[in-house]
Formats: structure tokens, C-alpha cells, sequence
């Protein structure tokens, strides 16, 4: 089969899944260990490497598929045909998308029975449970490599019983990244690491009225994030409160009207024209047309994973942007950034190669020439050695990024965290952007929004 080239464009939500990446990200993970990377390099590649003689003589093909922006693909692509050469009995047939092509061609493959060997996976891979080869025989045998990565690392794509879904492709959170020089021409407060959401307004309703411009570019299906699952995490004390409970059997709030002021505040810049109508979001098709790319924002939410990129656009053009952390409720308030799995590649129920497949992800998250290629695009590696061979080569877009996931690891957490989303979140996440247009149009209160978004929530459950 001829290597398929296909679209090429990066949904804005992540997660996360952190969204994402994909999605990934709307719920919260288990904490990781910090990012900070060790001083020493390992001298030979990890033995995962050595395992991978098991592979069969014969030549075999494995398909494999992702979705991400140009830089990702273009870094993928080479680290294939990197391993390809290692493995000359090996061909890998990949085709990548756009975050929402993705999941539409993941779901025709799964009413198939032809999932790809090797697919990448969010925070929405609940849905695709099914088709999820778990590694946990894999890594028992040594096909699958984990001697540098920390338990704290691998339980953050592990299920509820400890199996393991996948590998993560890199440490990631959420910040606030944003253009200092456009805050001091504007004369907006710049972000401090206690800054509030009353300040986040302040300053982008000042750099709007100020300089014509929006004062925070569209969060996209992040303002779900933004506004309901942290939103709700930052009232009380760290840990009191989540918006789905920690065995997803139903609310960790209850009171909804605890999602007013956000829907008010983001309802209040879309009428203002500080932030995009649902009309200019839609112009934004990945990170690197971000209305903070092209200068026509001050500020967006990104998965720092994504920073790097942005960074370096901006840079080109003579600009420097920073990272700042979550806006919070209160400034001595719990905070709103965790440390999270980025995404995950996974082995397909499907697969035919389900070892071959196995051996290519313990490289692709183990082989320091593979990650030197990936430059920790996806988030920074969960292996201790790869961590610290990136950290001593980091570009300042990099280093800022290292830096904040470092800061962010020090924030206090909750002592538990939920990996999973629920079935049904996806609708979720519609509807409540949809009610924030409808009280920027007058339709609807934002009480009337926060009431039927608690209900939209509460109905997963019946």
C-alpha cells in the first residue's frame, strides 16, 4: 500500500488530553513525576532495543496513524523511516489527519474490525477500549522497554485495574501562552503565576480596547477544560472538588451555579469582541494559525507540547512569547495546572503484528536518536535518559516549556486523580459551547447555561 499523505491541519483542543490532545485531556491524570531531566545521558540505547530480536525473519507491514500539526508529521515520518532502516524486515504504511478526521476515519476503522497495529489515542480512548491491545505481556517479556520510566509515568495511561493502554508520548499540562511586548504596549498587567481570571479579563479586555486586537485568541473546546473541569477543581481546597467524581459515577460538584462566572466572563469578551465569535474561532484551523501566531491576539490556552512551535513561529516573525500558568479563581486558590499524559500510541486489537507493534512503541519512546528527531513535539518523554539527552540540547522554546512543566510539578495536587472521561463527555462539550454563544446573544442567562450544562453532565450517569 502506497504511504498516504493526508490532511495536514491540528484541531485546537487537545489533549490532553492534554484533549484530547486530543481531548486528552479533560480529565485529570495521576501525578507524574517532575520533568526535570537527569544530568547524565545513556551511553548505549535502552534494552528494548536488544528485546526486539524476537521480531519474525519474514518481511511484515504494520499501519500506523496520528493526527497533530505539520512539524509532527514531518518528525514522524522521519523517525519511520529511521526505524525502517534499523529493521529492514519492517514496512510501516502511515497516514495522518487532522484531529476530527482522525476520529472520523478511527471510527469507520473500528465498525471495520481494521483498526491500524499502531494508533494514537487521547483522552477519549474509553470509547475505543475494545480495540486496545494492552502492553501488560509485552512488558513482562521485554518487547516492550519501561527500565526508565517511572511507575508514576506509566500510571498515567493505565486503566483502573493497572493495565497498561499505552505508552505516553510525553509529559504534558495547559498554560496560558502569550506576547509580553503586546501587554506593555497596551499597558495590561502581565501574568504573574497567581493570576486570576478577573485578571486574565482585565488584561484582555484592556489590550482589545487598547490596541484592536483580541485580547485572548479562542480556547476552542479547551473552554471546556478552562471553565468546567478546572473551573470547578480551583474552588475550596486542593482536591475538594472535580467536575466528573474520581470512579466517574457521577458529579464531583453540586452546585452548577459554580459555573456561572466563567460562562458570564467568557460570554462578556465575545460581546466585548475580546475574544472570537464562534464565527472567527472557526477560522482557526490549527495551533500555528492561532490568532496569537498571527498577531492578531495577545494570548491563548495551549498544551505546552505545542508551545515550542508557536514559539519558534513567532520568533521568525521578531516576536518572543511566554508560558504562563492557568489563571485561578482566587489567587491563593488550588491551582489549575496538572501534569498529564499528552496522548499515547496503542497496539490494535486488530493488529496481526501485535508484537512487532509492541517493539515499534518501546523505540519510539525509548530510542534517544528517535526522540532527538521528535524533539519531545508531543510532550516530554516519560524516559528519564531521553529526558535529560532533549534538556541539554533545548531550544529556548523548548527550555521554556521544560521549565513550566518543572513549575508545574510543584504545584500541590490532589492526592487522586481520574485518567478516564466518560462516555458521553463529547456532547458534553458541545452543548456548553454552545450555551456560552447563547448568552452572548442574549438567549439564555449564564445561570441558565450553568444549570443545563450540570444537567447535560448529570444525564451520562442515568
Amino acid at each position: 500500500m502506497k504511504k498516504k499523505l493526508l490532511s495536514i491541519a491540528l484541531s485546537m483542543a487537545m489533549v490532553i488530553s492534554l484533549t484530547a490532545c486530543g481531548s486528552a485531556q479533560e480529565a485529570a491524570p495521576a501525578p507524574a513525576e517532575t520533568a526535570a531531566a537527569e544530568t547524565t545521558v545513556a551511553a548505549e540505547e535502552p534494552a528494548a532495543e536488544e528485546t526486539v530480536a524476537a521480531e519474525p525473519e519474514e518481511d511484515i507491514t504494520l499501519t500506523m496513524a496520528w493526527w497533530g500539526s505539520q512539524t509532527r508529521h514531518d518528525r514522524t515520518i522521519e523517525v519511520i523511516e529511521m526505524y525502517e532502516k534499523e529493521h529492514p524486515n519492517v514496512h510501516i504504511e502511515y497516514e495522518y489527519y487532522s484531529f476530527d478526521d482522525y476520529f472520523t476515519k478511527l471510527k469507520t476503522l473500528v465498525a471495520s474490525d481494521q483498526v491500524w497495529d499502531v494508533f494514537q489515542l487521547g483522552g477519549n480512548f474509553p470509547q475505543y477500549m475494545d480495540k486496545i491491545c494492552f502492553l501488560n505481556e509485552f512488558m513482562a517479556s521485554g518487547i516492550v522497554d519501561t527500565t526508565n520510566i517511572s511507575d508514576a509515568n506509566l500510571k498515567i495511561t493505565q486503566d483502573t485495574e493497572g493495565n497498561q493502554i499505552g505508552l505516553s508520548n510525553g509529559l504534558n499540562t495547559y498554560g496560558i501562552a502569550y506576547d509580553p511586548a503586546m501587554f506593555e504596549e497596551a499597558g495590561a498587567k502581565l501574568p504573574a503565576d497567581n493570576w486570576t481570571w478577573d485578571d486574565y479579563y482585565e488584561a484582555a479586555e484592556t489590550i482589545h480596547e487598547k490596541l484592536g486586537i483580541y485580547g485572548s485568541s479562542a480556547f476552542g473546546s479547551s473552554d471546556f477544560i478552562a471553565g468546567c473541569s478546572t473551573y470547578v477543581a480551583e474552588h475550596g481546597t486542593v482536591g475538594q472538588y472535580s467536575f466528573f467524581n474520581i470512579d466517574l459515577s457521577g458529579m464531583g460538584f453540586d452546585d452548577a451555579q459554580m459555573l456561572t462566572p466563567y460562562i458570564q466572563m467568557r460570554a462578556d469578551m465575545i460581546k466585548s469582541g475580546s475574544y472570537p465569535d464562534a464565527g472567527a474561532e472557526a477560522e482557526i484551523t490549527d495551533i500555528e494559525n492561532d490568532f496569537l501566531v498571527t498577531g492578531e491576539a495577545a494570548m491563548t490556552w495551549v498544551a505546552v507540547n505545542q508551545f515550542p512551535t508557536i514559539y519558534d513561529d513567532c520568533q521568525a516573525d521578531g516576536r518572543t512569547l511566554a508560558l504562563a500558568p492557568i489563571p485561578k479563581v482566587t489567587a491563593d486558590g488550588p491551582d489549575g495546572a496538572v501534569i498529564q499524559s499528552s496522548q499515547m500510541l496503542c497496539v490494535s486489537q486488530d493488529s496481526q503484528h501485535k508484537e512487532a507493534a509492541a517493539a515499534f512503541i518501546s523505540w519510539f519512546q525509548n530510542s534517544t536518536d528517535c526522540n532527538n528527531v521528535l524533539q519531545g513535539e508531543r510532550g516530554i518523554p516519560v524516559n528519564s535518559e531521553v529526558r535529560a539527552a532533549l534538556s541539554a540540547t533545548a531550544t529556548p522554546g523548548q527550555q521554556i516549556m521544560y521549565d513550566y512543566v518543572d513549575k508545574v510539578s510543584g504545584f500541590k495536587m490532589p492526592d487522586k486523580y481520574n485518567v478516564l472521561s466518560p462516555d458521553g463527555q463529547d456532547q458534553v462539550v458541545d452543548n456548553y459551547r454552545n450555551y456560552i454563544q447563547q448568552v452572548a446573544f442574549g438567549e439564555i442567562s449564564a445561570e441558565e447555561a450553568a444549570d443545563k450544562t450540570y444537567a447535560d453532565a448529570t444525564a451520562i450517569f442515568n
